[in-house]
């Protein structure tokens, strides 16, 4: 531990340089760990708080390589970077957080469906479509039951490439490309469960958290901590996700989503290698927070027990529809008003509908109170675009 801190020659190479490096890099500052970001926009969030920022494609393999090779660790806060590159760093002996062998199965929804199977975690039935004539097909000569949900296999995010299917009419405006039609879960609940694991295999869990999703982006609005569940379930859950982690063997953090289903099943819905949504609330509800489990892991210093501090509610703030452009905050004077709230801007410069620009945590003496004073901060802060005419 001493070694790493005291050398100011260690580096962590982060591909990606949005909300997620930003946030990250906050952690790596307080002890004074260089990271340098590599993403293709010239003013990314993370940019301003990087030792040194590059412009480039974390998607093309020599880039990649050239970027990180002096780097003694790599981290992603995106699954869509080069993994072919990520095992050529691995075989020059730069550790990868997470494995490449852990993104390749991860960044496909099809090969990650097929590991569920594989090693018997629960998870909804699913069918390998190569395309969308393929779906169609199916629906007509009804091998394929409807209604089901209909996932692109590379390139999803927030809801994009993510549809509930009732009728054919439904597919016109779907994305062409290899895809699954997942059962649709009867969704009680939906739960999501952050840990970290560390290089030797040690696990550190987050509590579990309940995620509301707005009913017309398909992406998460809220987030609560610790969730409506009882001692009982969220157990299992805890339990679910370590045997995940284990079973993939990732090293970093790993955000396991889940559905509990009206019949009080608990299935696993998708994983996220990398800092997630559902765990930003950790920096104000925790006494270590997802960030800095992910710095540890990276620079091999012993992970944080993990403690609840507070109960908290995060609500995503995004662009307002109808708006594209220079952003600009309405009602943000009102909004820091509200007592018990945290603010973190993204520094995204453009706004679009539904673009997540920041998010605000709120803490209070129970579940239902901080989700009140996080509902409150979001009806007030409106972040539209003084580009819009």
């Amino acid at each position: 531990m001493n070694h790493i801190l005291s050398n100011k020659n260690f580096n962590i190479a982060l591909l990606g340089g949005g909300q997620l490096g930003k946030m990250f890099l906050a952690e790596a500052r307080k002890l004074d760990i260089c990271i340098n970001v590599l993403d293709p926009s010239a003013d990314a969030p993370a940019q301003l708080g990087a030792n040194h920022f590059q412009q480039g494609d974390f998607k093309d393999f020599d880039t990649v390589l050239k970027f990180c090779s002096e780097s003694n660790a790599v981290v992603i806060e995106i699954e869509t970077v080069n993994v072919d590159a990520l095992e050529a760093l691995e075989k020059r002996g730069v550790p990868c957080f997470p494995p490449s062998r852990v993104l390749r199965i991860i960044q496909n929804k099809i090969r990650q469906k097929t590991f569920f199977k594989e090693k018997n975690i629960s998870s909804s039935s699913f069918i390998i479509h190569k395309n969308l004539k393929s779906l169609r097909h199916s629906i007509s000569n009804g091998s394929q039951s409807l209604p089901f949900v209909w996932k692109i296999g590379e390139g999803g995010y927030d809801g994009f490439g993510v549809k509930v299917i009732k009728n054919e009419k439904d597919t016109e405006d779907l994305l062409e490309g290899e895809c699954i039609a997942e059962s649709l879960v009867d969704i009680e609940k939906e739960i999501g469960v952050v840990l970290a694991r560390d290089t030797k295999g040690e696990i550190r869990v987050f509590p579990p958290v309940e995620m509301e999703f707005h009913a017309n982006a398909n992406q998460v609005e809220f987030v609560i901590c610790p969730s409506d569940i009882s001692e009982e379930i969220s157990n299992k859950c805890k339990d679910l996700a370590i045997s995940v982690a284990e079973s993939i063997e990732v090293q970093g953090l790993l955000a396991v989503e889940l559905f509990i289903s009206k019949k009080g099943e608990i299935l696993v819905n998708e994983l996220a290698p990398r800092p997630h949504n559902s765990g930003h609330l950790t920096i104000e509800a925790c006494n270590v927070s997802q960030f800095d489990q992910l710095l540890r892991c990276t620079c091999k210093l012993p992970l944080g027990k993990i403690e609840l501090l507070t109960n908290a509610a995060m609500a995503n703030l995004v662009g307002e529809p109808g708006y594209h452009g220079s952003v600009e905050f309405i009602g943000l004077k009102d909004a820091l008003q509200v007592h018990r709230t945290t603010l973190h801007l993204y520094g995204k410069s453009q706004t679009r509908p539904f673009r997540k620009m920041g998010h605000v945590t709120a803490t209070g003496r129970n579940i239902i109170d901080a989700r009140k004073r996080a509902k409150e901060f979001k009806s007030l802060l409106k972040i539209q675009s003084r580009d819009h005419k």
